[in-house]
């Protein structure tokens, strides 16, 4: 590369970037990596640990309230009126197929947690129960049990919070111009044309990025942790179901990794895969995002094919039909469980994280939905953002999570004495799951494992665009050097995270950074009812009526010609 591209990439990273949220992005990364670097690892977690136990003692109700109404909202889009509004002109087409569409949202929104979960929620349950089912349970009551909360936990509460970024951003950014950042959410508010110089969008572009590094750094976590734990599961000192290991650092081939050691692994994936990826959304995060389902959808079937042939298939079947049940018949009771007379530390460890992690996550994603959804109605975006995504997540944990609590309850595999082994961590629930399946437990392993890999790189691939989009004020393509310095940052702050308390450590930075965002997303749901309601109306309310782009009105201007007001 000669001297003048190199000024070229330099420059372009300088005229893009939002100076102030830019550098809050840089200071809260850096200052966190230093702190650390300072007070040490154990002080640190400690810190962390005081501030996510205040959090979720004192606002487990808000975090609860906002995830219930950010789904009774999504249900209106789906079903109510507004779902007819094209997010851009109404001779719009959609870019992307519908299933590559679907692939792209579901392989960035979920980004590596189905992955980490899957094999590890519902075995970690049956192991240490659940409030609503109760301690004396019988075995088969506690599965069902587990499995209905795993499916509460990633079920349509999970991708609500998406739709209430993706949706307003979308509108605005197809129909009137605006910028693809996360202020654009309280753009009935403020106006399109203030976007960039109004000090209430600088806020919520700085909660947006705070939120963000969570989520993302949460994400990274959860998957570098199974990376690690699977080589060291494969070729790490732990031999025998009697040896013990501790959950960090690992021993890779008789070598212990130590602290230095995760953490230079953790970044220099990160920055890999950062590097290989830059060819953006359509030759990166598409290739990828379809590779991601055809490997999760081959996983899943053979799993479920091999358990079949061992017996295990409708016993799996049953209890999972009928926790579905118990999880749409108590859907609200879950939604609003602050578990005040007991079963307080479940809700605030899992679905208070839960939440809290979707909302650090929705900037991002949100965003990227945002993109690549132009052309689709809001029917057809929020349908895909939420039902859709859930009709391929809860399958997956039915068969993965029944299939690993029967084969627990059956003695054909450990996997809680796994847990044990690796002090609790539930990145390692997956290999002896797997494993365990024979006999093709060599091959499902493998395919589990470079469905780590993928989607490892899918994260680190789209949430990298996204936080880049961020600090540059909504530029679609920012610079190949904007995303590796937040590759490189992210994982740092990922792999320190671990270092410093593990799963419980990502836990506790998604419920810190993702209040804010919920908080936003309230106020966004407001605008839209008043974005929608007065600009849509008059057009929707008509029995019948086609929503068109040449008779309705947008923030004052028909798009097919005619005035345009002040506010445009």
């Amino acid at each position: 590369m000669s001297q003048e591209q190199k000024r070229g990439k330099v420059g372009e990273f300088v005229d893009e970037i939002d100076p102030l949220v830019f550098g809050f992005g840089i200071l809260t990364a850096v200052g966190f990596l230093i702190y650390v670097a300072i007070v040490g690892p154990e002080q640190a977690g400690s810190l962390m640990s005081g501030i996510n136990n205040w959090l979720w003692t004192n606002f487990s109700w808000f975090y609860l309230s906002a995830m219930l109404i950010f789904v009774g909202f999504t249900t209106f889009l789906i079903f109510g009126p507004w779902g007819k509004i094209k997010l851009g002109p109404e001779d719009a087409e959609p870019k992307h197929s519908f299933a590559t569409y679907f692939a792209m949202f579901f392989s960035a929104g979920i980004a590596a947690g189905i992955v980490f979960w899957g094999p590890a929620e519902s075995i970690f349950h049956y192991g240490y129960g659940t409030p609503l089912t109760g301690e004396n349970a019988g075995d088969t009551a506690n599965m069902i049990g587990s499995l209905q909360y795993t499916f509460f936990h990633w079920g349509i509460s999970a991708w609500a919070g998406y739709l209430i970024v993706g949706v307003p951003i979308g509108y605005f950014a197809h129909k009137k111009g605006a910028p693809f950042k996360f202020s654009t959410v309280i753009a009935p508010l403020i106006g399109v044309e203030n976007l960039d110089d109004s000090y209430a969008a600088k806020v919520v572009d700085l909660v947006a990025v705070f939120g963000t590094m969570g989520g993302i750094a949460t994400s990274l976590g959860f998957i570098g942790q199974q990376l690690l734990m699977g080589m060291d599961y494969q070729f790490g000192s732990v031999t025998s179901p009697n040896q013990e290991a501790s959950a960090l650092p690992l021993d890779i081939f008789g070598m212990p990794l130590g602290d230095i050691g995760v953490i230079v692994v953790i970044v220099g994936v990160t920055t890999v895969f950062t590097l290989s990826v830059v060819s953006g959304v359509e030759k990166g995060i598409k290739r990828l995002s379809q590779l991601n389902v055809i490997v999760f959808l081959l996983l899943g079937v053979a799993t479920f094919a091999i358990g079949l042939l061992n017996g295990l298939g409708s016993f799996v079947l049953n209890i999972g039909t009928q926790a579905i049940g118990e999880y749409l018949g108590n859907f609200i009771q879950m939604s609003l469980f602050t578990g005040a007379d007991g079963g307080g530390e479940f809700v605030g460890s899992w679905t208070v994280f839960y939440w809290a992690w979707w909302f650090s996550w929705a900037p991002f994603s949100g965003i990227f939905l945002a993109k690549i959804s132009k052309g689709r109605t809001i029917r057809e975006v929020t349908f895909v953002g939420v039902i859709a995504t859930t009709l391929a997540t809860v399958p997956w944990f039915m068969v993965i999570g029944g299939m690993s609590m029967r084969l627990q309850q059956l003695g054909q595999a450990d996997i809680l004495g796994a847990l044990t082994r690796y002090g609790g961590n539930e990145a390692v629930s997956g290999y002896p799951l797997f494993g365990a399946l024979e006999p093709f437990g060599a091959l499902l392993s493998g395919l589990f494992f470079m469905l780590v890999i993928t989607f490892f790189v899918t994260s680190a691939d789209s949430s990298t665009l996204g936080i880049a989009m961020l600090t540059t004020g909504g530029k679609e393509d920012p610079s190949e050097i904007n995303r590796l310095v937040w590759g490189v940052l992210q994982g740092l702050v990922a792999a320190v995270l671990i270092v410093i308390g593990g799963t419980n450590a990502l836990q506790q930075a998604a419920i810190i950074t993702g209040g804010p965002v919920a908080v936003v997303g309230l106020v966004g749901i407001y605008g839209m009812i008043k974005e929608f309601s007065s600009v849509h109306g008059r057009v929707l309310v008509q029995e019948g009526a086609d929503v068109r782009g040449d008779d309705m009105l947008v923030g004052g201007r028909k798009s097919g010609g005619g005035t345009v007001s002040e506010d445009d």
